[in-house]
């Protein structure tokens, strides 16, 4: 007789489901992270920053807090439950008016992270350093 548990995991975790998922969503996803990807080195140059810092886990937070003239401290601050948040887009509405562009974009880049960061990194917009 077989159990609750055996018919449980072969409805749920058959193989076949979960590698055609993963396939289809790494198909999806892959592009957009590379986009991502190349699109932070593009700022952080255009900053004057090594752009391969920002494939560094960690490391591209503190470049990116040099470029929007923090101190290293909020480093921390943006790992705190909720609160992260809001010093993540206080640090990306920096990051757009170094570029010369609006608070809203700053918002629009947490929002729709996937348009709004390329459009930063491949526009015309200059870095102006903001004493």
């Amino acid at each position: 007789m077989r159990s609750f548990l055996d018919t449980f995991f072969e409805l749920f975790f058959r193989i076949d489901i979960i590698n055609y998922i993963a396939g289809t969503y790494s198909f999806i996803f892959y592009p957009i992270i590379l986009l991502l990807a190349v699109s932070l080195w593009k700022i952080f140059e255009k900053a004057g920053q090594n752009g391969w810092a920002a494939l560094i886990p960690f490391y591209n937070i503190f470049i990116f807090l040099r470029i929007i003239q923090k101190p290293w401290w909020w480093f921390i601050l943006f790992f705190i439950p909720y609160l992260g948040f809001i010093w993540i887009l206080w640090g990306w509405i920096r990051m757009a008016k170094r570029f010369g562009k609006s608070s809203l974009y700053g918002v629009a880049i947490v929002c729709l992270s996937v348009v709004f960061i390329p459009l930063l990194a491949f526009g015309k917009q200059e870095y102006k350093a903001i004493e």
